[in-house]
């Protein structure tokens, strides 16, 4: 296995779509927003860094509101964010990080060892708190580059 890393990270501000769909349709819903998320990366303001997208969601969620997968770019501020898409901030949280490239199918693989990791290091999850992809590759889904960022105390 990879090395997990502690990540400890300010608050973010995204900018993006909110992808809501049956579980199981995840894997083909996520890509699609990314893509689509990539050819108007011109349309949002103040964006940090075009070339990394960022996936979040709430392992157990408590609200509607927090229910689903939000593909989104960060950006240093919100202005005029398109009618269509969405924002969140997340708030400043502590992770455990570990990269998984390879098939978009087997990142829950990747998940499974880095959540044995966590507890066996005595970390708690926090499943009620966003959680976080960092993807620096998703155009194609048999060739992802994806940090996983879960939510620990």
């Amino acid at each position: 296995m990879k090395e997990i890393m502690i990540q400890e990270l300010d608050e973010l501000k995204l900018v993006g779509f909110r992808v809501l769909c049956s579980g199981d349709q995840y894997l083909v819903e996520i890509p699609k927003a990314s893509l689509i998320l990539d050819k108007r990366i011109g349309e949002i303001k103040q964006v940090i860094n075009p070339d990394i997208q960022i996936g979040a969601f709430v392992v157990e969620n408590q609200t509607p509101d927090e229910d689903g997968y939000w593909v989104s770019v960060e950006v240093k501020e919100y202005e005029d964010v398109p009618v269509d898409m969405v924002t969140l901030t997340i708030p400043p949280q502590r992770y455990a990080a570990l990269r998984h490239t390879g098939s978009n199918s087997e990142i829950r693989e990747t998940y499974n060892g880095l959540h044995k990791w966590v507890e066996d290091n005595k970390y708690v999850r926090l499943k009620n708190k966003w959680h976080l992809e960092r993807f620096y590759e998703w155009k194609d889904t048999e060739k992802v580059d994806v940090d996983l960022l879960d939510t620990i105390e």
